[in-house]
């Protein structure tokens, strides 16, 4: 039995869509037709596929696949972790959790995933059908509980996993949401006043035909090129940033940018702290579920999003497969901060090391929290004052020849 997507008209002649079960587009189309609806169009979305539908799932596949956010890739770990340690089969487990699913994507990925449990696959299995929404920890941690027969406990790990992620990437988007909302005022007032307000005023300083301050002839020819030329130094910055992205393709320079970004002031502390406390996290929630440390690191590196900090534990993975310690290979990486080479000797020795390591992620997290905090009260005084200062300029520049004019007069 597998999952199908369909559009049907109900009794009033309105069109009506969803997801439904069945072993064939007929018997999909007969449960649709026992329902009072006449079905329009019904397509598989699991199992075997015609050629047809292959190639709809190839364009989709080209397209990225379907795709869902932390917050239901959390809520649906979460159901399926109760629903699995209340001892209720997989397949009902996964078919509960579709039912109670709002979202039409994860309702037709799980009904996927529970069409090709029953034909005989694993769990881990099923979901590495559907890779962007289950990534590789998802299907790693997702093993070793099968594997252990801990799939309850590790779904809940797994569910308090991603909403701790989600939480700081909240954290991060909150935190930038003033200073980029300042910053987008600050250019929309500027290029208001020089391309509407100060014109206006040119034209009244021509007409005195007085000698203008140097601070005010700077001004005008500020305007006039914006005026003139904005929308070429509009798509001159456009191709600029198209160009960066371009060069940034490459591997070479990319590794390189990676590599400036983390001596950067304050940017490249935060950086240095979200990679970790991410890498930590990842390396103790896989260590806890049983999962071998080697394999736990390959997963690892993958969270790691600065090639630099990829590169450096892709060389972790090759000294411990050599026979080494993950403390000594981490240290001699000299990227990753101290706290989370000692955590990691710690753990070695005393056989603790996913705790360990999850004590470092929490503290990484927490130094993370505190920089962000720093760098934003850093950030935010500094758009306004650097605000306050342009608005001052263009105030000083229209004034100036006003009070000049005003003192020609009463002279």
């Amino acid at each position: 039995m597998g999952a199908y997507t369909y559009q049907a008209l109900n009794a009033k002649g309105k069109k009506v869509k969803g997801i439904i079960e069945g072993d064939s587009e007929r018997h999909v189309r007969t449960q649709l037709r026992a329902q009072s609806l006449k079905p329009l169009d019904v397509k598989s979305s699991s199992g075997r596929k015609s050629s047809s539908e292959k190639t709809a799932k190839s364009h989709s596949s080209f397209f990225g696949g379907p795709r869902l956010g932390y917050r239901d890739v959390s809520l649906v770990t979460r159901q399926l972790a109760s629903l699995v340690q209340s001892g209720l089969p997989l397949d009902e487990v996964l078919q509960s959790t579709a039912k109670q699913s709002r979202k039409p994507v994860a309702k037709s990925v799980l009904l996927q995933v529970r069409a090709r449990v029953l034909e005989g696959i694993s769990l881990h299995q099923a979901m590495a059908e559907v890779p962007r929404v289950f990534d590789n920890l998802y299907r790693a941690m997702v093993r070793a509980g099968e594997s252990s027969g801990f799939l309850g406990p590790v779904l809940e790990q797994l569910a308090e996993y991603t909403e701790r992620s989600q939480e700081t990437r909240q954290k991060l988007q909150m935190a930038m949401v003033y200073p980029v909302v300042m910053l987008v005022v600050s250019v929309c007032v500027v290029t208001v006043l020089m391309v509407k307000v100060v014109p206006q005023l040119t034209q009244l300083f021509e007409r005195g035909k007085h000698e203008l301050p140097g601070i005010t002839k700077v001004l005008v020819a500020t305007s006039n090129f914006m005026v003139d030329y904005g929308i070429f130094l509009f798509a001159g910055v456009t191709a600029i940033f198209i160009f960066i992205q371009w060069l940034l393709k490459n591997d070479a320079r990319k590794l390189k940018w990676h590599r400036t970004v983390l001596k950067l002031p304050v940017i490249g502390s935060v950086v240095l702290l979200g990679e970790t406390a991410r890498y930590a996290s990842t390396l103790g929630l896989l260590a806890h579920s049983g999962v071998p440390l080697l394999e736990a690191l390959r997963i690892a590196t993958q969270v790691l999003s600065n090639r630099e900090m990829k590169l450096a534990s892709e060389q972790v993975c090759i000294a411990v497969q050599e026979g080494g310690s993950l403390s000594r290979a981490l240290d001699q990486a000299k990227v990753f901060p101290p706290l989370l080479v000692q955590m990691a000797a710690s753990g070695e020795s005393n056989g603790k090391l996913d705790e360990q390591l999850l004590y470092a992620a929490r503290n990484q997290e927490r130094e993370l929290e505190f920089s962000i905090n720093t760098a934003m009260g850093l950030l935010q005084p500094a758009i306004v004052l650097l605000l306050a200062g342009i608005v001052i300029f263009i105030v000083m520049a229209i004034l100036l020849p006003i009070f000049a004019m005003n003192d020609m007069i009463a002279g």
